[in-house]
């Protein structure tokens, strides 16, 4: 069984103060650069975990080979297009006293995605599709994304989406979005983005009304763990107690958790408990890779 996932590849840029910040002036900081995109993070995490996967997307000439390269130590397949014009995309990442983070986002290359990017050899033996939001929220890449949902359920094989930035989600609104995404098998939202999606105005995540919209929806909840709803089960994991230094990639992490057990048994208790677990040892970790 072969997911494909499509979508970002990012060079991130993490800066961590080591003391308060001082505007206009310097403040000491620890910074690193590493791979990143949402698309790709799940994509190394699915492989890290054991499964088969692919992945497709577009850098810089300055990047294709070197984000390759780290999908490859993984074991991902991946193919990524080198934009002979256009770098790699950059984010940069400041991580508060809580270790979440504020990101700063140039697509870059990410941008001009196209469909002759995943050409008909990529879809050989395929039998998930992943996305990210990303590729629904930038209007360049919009029409990619919708191509590649048709494509996949023209093939037959199931998709899911995780719509990755409620930030996003607010400029093109909920509708746009569900209508976007129809057709979908599974939707991984955080709370905030669940809400937002069934415009909900309290502090709760309204399952069912986002049920409406997709078969399997999967809703997580950071430190409180994740829940599922579909096919007349409601499940919910509890996520341990952790120390945790870096939530980045953790959304991305739980995905492919949770898929990686989800395309193996097809149990919503045992994925979720998969997802959980992934990104717990995601948020103990710098930066968003294993």
């Amino acid at each position: 069984m072969t997911v494909l996932v499509v979508g970002d590849v990012v060079d991130d840029i993490s800066v961590l103060p080591l003391e308060p910040v001082t505007p206009r002036t310097d403040t000491r900081a620890q910074i690193r650069m590493s791979p990143g995109g949402s698309a790709a993070n799940t994509a190394a995490w699915l492989g890290f975990l054991g499964a088969d996967v692919r992945f497709t997307g577009r850098a810089g000439a300055d990047g294709a080979v070197r984000h390759s390269m780290a999908l490859a130590d993984f074991g991902v397949d991946a193919r990524i297009a080198a934009d002979p014009v256009i770098p790699t995309a950059t984010i940069v990442l400041t991580l508060d006293a809580e270790a979440d983070r504020t990101m700063y986002v140039d697509r870059g290359a990410n941008a001009t995605l196209t469909t002759d990017d995943v050409p008909e050899s990529v879809w050989d033996g395929v039998t998930w599709l992943h996305l990210s939001g990303y590729t629904f929220f930038d209007p360049a890449t919009l029409g990619v994304a919708r191509d590649l949902l048709a494509e996949a359920a023209r093939r037959g094989v199931p998709s899911s989406v995780d719509p990755g930035s409620v930030a996003f989600l607010r400029e093109v609104g909920p509708t746009a979005f569900l209508r976007w995404t129809e057709g979908v098998d599974l939707v991984v939202p955080n709370a905030d983005e669940a809400r937002f999606l069934t415009e909900s105005t309290g502090p709760f995540v309204d399952h069912d009304k986002l049920a409406e919209h997709y078969p399997h929806v999967v809703v997580t909840m950071g430190a409180t763990g994740a829940t599922y709803v579909g096919e007349g089960r409601r499940e919910q994991v509890v996520a341990p107690r952790i120390s945790v230094l870096d939530t980045t990639g953790a959304g991305d992490a739980f995905t492919a958790g949770f898929l990686a057990s989800w395309l193996e048994s097809r149990d919503p208790q045992q994925a979720l408990a998969g997802g959980v677990g992934a990104a717990s040892r995601c948020v103990e970790l710098r930066g968003a890779r294993p």
